[in-house]
């Protein structure tokens, strides 16, 4: 028995041995390769940047725009300089010569107003976007002069036109019927990687391009490699299968802190968190009919019920800050102080009680006029952390007497509701720093965003008022106070509850140099990359 449990021991050394050289050889051989191949939770989907059906870390490396927004504020990229006109409404692009897309065809002005009127065409899609609804007219000046015109200023025009879509550029060889607003007959941007092949559900691969403008990168070529995110990824990482996994476009991370420690301690990876980027959030939907969430009372009891420390200490193992308004304060126009709701199941249980919303004894459900206090709140299926995140404020909620039923659902049909109105209460997240506070504004007018969410408020034609004048002002103190007006307003209907405040985070080999993040939390500088 003893020299056959020596031998079985000895099998077993022998084993994790061999498992591990197989997951440092596949490590190796990719590097060797000059490629990465990094875990995603869902397919690249529909490449085409003018729709949203796609994923945009892949698009962030297919396509560009003409400015781009940095840390340092707005530099060029595609333009290499732009004039604005003293009224705020005409901007004119100076091109960069000598770009081309991918197939070949010259970048110039003629491409970015094709480009730019197939994306007006279908203009409904992209209400959410400010500058989308101001867009007068197009004009090519030149071969490399590009003029836009606004019908009236709006001060956050560059910004928009830096996100990683609509306003970025596809070759006007791939438009089909003169438009993309029905499909791209392929995906060719000017940008430093190419889309070299697709198979639907199981992998993306894209190879750098060779002649890209602003200089070959180093890493040959990124795969995208479709795994279920939580222990089906670790395993990948832990064998070399894939070496790269970040947070993704709906801020799903595809390990968990754990296995993302263990990954670091055992030696081959490496990981980078960027600065706070976004709010984690529970939308509540003011304007939902027959909804206990009509009601400002449930609204502030649900806030005064979520634990927004402990949610950070335990489910998120401190790695995001509790979030006590809507913004972080690095965010343009967001340093502001708005009074605290802290977590206070007995200040949640008195404004129930003051608000009608009675509890015949404790354990029970609420309720008033016959209406119990119960709401469903859809959360995104693929995130482990919402997961139990729904989980701990569902428990809190039933301390208080408030039912909630916690639904998992796609990333894509958690969108679709928002835009429907169809929800109670659901997790969402502000835009990031390359988007706000413009963007997830001005989406409290969209119907694609959160319109249906704040329809229900007292002060709505107010709020829209001062959203209006914040975004169109050239006023720089008249901006900023309407942006406090803004935020206060929706801060005090309680519209949207903060959870964290968090960024992407990066697992990475740890000989990968120069990881560096942007401005948006969707996408990463694949082409500054390279290895030791």
């Amino acid at each position: 028995m003893k020299k056959t449990l020596k031998w079985l021991t000895l099998c077993m050394a022998l084993l994790l041995v061999l498992s591990a050289c197989g997951s440092s050889k596949a490590l190796d051989e990719k590097k060797e390769e000059k490629n990465l191949t990094y875990a995603t939770s869902k397919d690249i989907g529909d490449m085409n940047p003018h729709v949203y059906g796609g994923s945009m870390s892949a698009q962030g490396m297919v396509y560009e725009s003409l400015v781009d927004h940095t840390q340092k504020g707005i530099e060029p990229l595609l333009a290499k300089s732009w004039d604005v006109s003293k009224d705020g409404k005409t901007y004119t692009f100076h091109l960069r010569e000598g770009v081309k897309f991918h197939d070949g065809t010259k970048f110039d002005a003629e491409a970015v107003k094709k480009n730019f009127d197939a994306v007006q065409a279908n203009k409904k899609l992209h209400s959410w976007i400010k500058v989308s609804t101001l867009i007068d007219k197009t004009e090519v000046k030149d071969d490399y002069t590009f003029v836009l015109k606004l019908k009236e200023p709006y001060n956050a025009t560059l910004e928009e036109l830096a996100m990683t879509r609509p306003f970025v550029f596809v070759s006007p060889k791939a438009f089909k019927d003169g438009g993309t607003k029905d499909g791209l007959k392929s995906y060719v941007g000017t940008g430093p990687y190419k889309l070299k092949s697709h198979e639907k559900d199981e992998q993306a691969k894209f190879e750098r391009n060779d002649d890209y403008w602003g200089g070959q990168p180093k890493l040959k070529s990124i795969v995208a490699k479709v795994l279920p995110a939580g222990e089906t990824s670790f395993l990948a990482l832990q064998k070399g299968e894939v070496n790269f996994a970040f947070t993704d476009d709906r801020g799903t991370d595809n390990v968990d802190n754990e296995a993302m420690k263990k990954l670091v301690d055992e030696g081959d990876y490496q990981l980078k968190r960027s600065k706070p980027m976004n709010t984690k959030m529970i939308v509540a939907n003011s304007g939902k009919k027959g909804s206990p969430a009509q009601d400002k009372a449930v609204r502030e009891a649900l806030w005064h019920s979520v634990d927004q420390k402990r949610i950070s200490e335990k489910i998120l193992d401190k790695t995001e800050k509790p979030a006590s308004q809507l913004f972080s304060k690095n965010v343009p126009h967001a340093n502001i102080d708005l009074p605290k709701r802290e977590f206070d199941l007995k200040k949640a249980e008195s404004l129930l009680d003051d608000a009608g919303w009675k509890q015949s004894k404790k354990g029970e459900v609420r309720e008033k006029d016959g209406k119990k206090l119960e709401m469903k709140l859809y959360y995104d299926n693929h995130s482990n952390s919402q997961k139990q995140e729904a989980e701990f404020i569902q428990a809190k909620a039933k301390d208080i007497g408030m039912q909630l039923k916690i639904v998992g659902e796609t990333s894509d049909k958690v969108a679709e509701r928002r835009t429907s109105g169809d929800y109670d209460l659901l997790f969402n997240q502000t835009w990031g720093l390359q988007y706000d506070p413009q963007s997830t504004i001005s989406a409290f007018k969209a119907d694609t965003g959160y319109k249906s969410a704040v329809s229900g408020i007292k002060e709505k034609s107010k709020l829209f008022d001062d959203i209006d004048t914040a975004l169109s002002t050239q006023d720089a103190t008249t901006q900023k106070e309407k942006y406090k007006d803004i935020l206060t307003t929706v801060h005090d209907e309680a519209i949207f509850i903060p959870i964290s405040h968090g960024g992407m985070t990066v697992v990475a080999p740890k000989d990968l140099k120069d990881i560096s993040f942007k401005q948006s939390q969707y996408e990463l500088p694949f082409e500054q990359m390279e290895y030791k």
